[in-house]
């Protein structure tokens, strides 16, 4: 009987401080759980770790000659990369929703390559292509041009890797927009580049600029395929992540911490970029 008391004023207790203790479902539950130990708590010990030395040191490493040149490799090169790949993107994209030819099924799988294939797998490819002696880089070395082991062929590796994304995410959109839209405007007498920068190309740049943005932020994060076809160099084509993999090699984990923390805030920044880009288009998608 005193136990059947307790167990009531226990529940009579949790239902007045938490009412909605009985709402909270399992899968809630679950996301929560798995969103703090795979995201929050990571986070929270990168960013715990670099700070803990100050922040005048944290500037300090985080600002030194090597580091510098690593974020001017890393983010000028995605940059360029992802520009690059909104053009080129798009073209791919227009060819795979609006033409039928032989063998379009597998080049429409093949876009989808740089995301099966394992990035130590694609560098030494890249590498073996745009090699001194490669496929492709052995008609530029007489020239003095060497693709392989330089920035060029990070820029490279990065236009690889960041593709699909521009890609993917055009292709729903010019999927939905219908060819009448074209011939009307043909109708009224446009022309063909009138059509498509006043007609077809507004709908189009949120989507293309946040498949820029998506390849950006792949970029700047990727490392398997970089260490590989570059000669990771400081102040020649040593990018960030590289940089961080050699600083745990010398046991400087604070300075890897520092270089790892700057990643982040970039990365976030990048995120906040892509979601204000997302918002922007379903705003103008209601308003057209």
């Amino acid at each position: 009987m005193i136990h059947s008391s307790q167990r009531f004023s226990t529940h009579l207790f949790s239902r007045i401080v938490y009412p909605n203790l009985e709402r909270i479902s399992l899968p809630w539950t679950v996301t929560i759980l798995s969103l703090v130990l795979l995201l929050l708590l990571p986070i929270t010990a990168l960013l715990s770790k670099s700070f803990s030395i100050g922040f005048s040191e944290f500037w300090r490493i985080a600002t030194t000659p090597v580091a510098m040149s690593a974020y001017n490799v890393t983010f000028l090169t995605a940059l360029f990369a992802g520009s690059i790949n909104g053009v080129m993107g798009t073209l791919v994209a227009w060819v795979l929703v609006r033409y039928d030819f032989p063998g379009k099924k597998i080049v429409d799988a093949a876009v989808d390559l740089p995301f099966a294939l394992p990035t130590s797998v694609a560098g030494l490819v890249l590498a073996t292509l745009y090699g001194p002696q490669g496929w492709i880089g052995q008609f530029f070395a007489p020239f003095g041009i060497k693709i392989a082991f330089t920035r060029l062929g990070v820029f490279v590796a990065m236009m690889f890797i960041s593709l699909p994304f521009v890609v993917r995410t055009l292709q729903p959109v010019l999927q939905e927009m219908e060819p009448e839209i074209e011939q009307a405007a043909w109708s009224l007498g446009a022309t063909p580049l009138q059509t498509f920068t006043r007609v077809l190309l507004p709908p189009l740049i949120p989507s293309i600029l946040t498949g820029v943005a998506l390849g950006f932020a792949r970029a700047v994060g990727e490392y398997g395929s970089v260490v590989i076809v570059s000669s990771a160099i400081p102040f020649k084509d040593l990018i960030a992540p590289v940089l961080i993999f050699q600083r745990l090699e010398q046991f400087d984990y604070e300075g890897a911490a520092v270089i790892g923390t700057v990643l982040l805030l970039v990365s976030l920044v990048m995120l906040f970029a892509i979601n204000s880009l997302q918002r922007w288009g379903q705003r103008y998608a209601i308003k057209s």
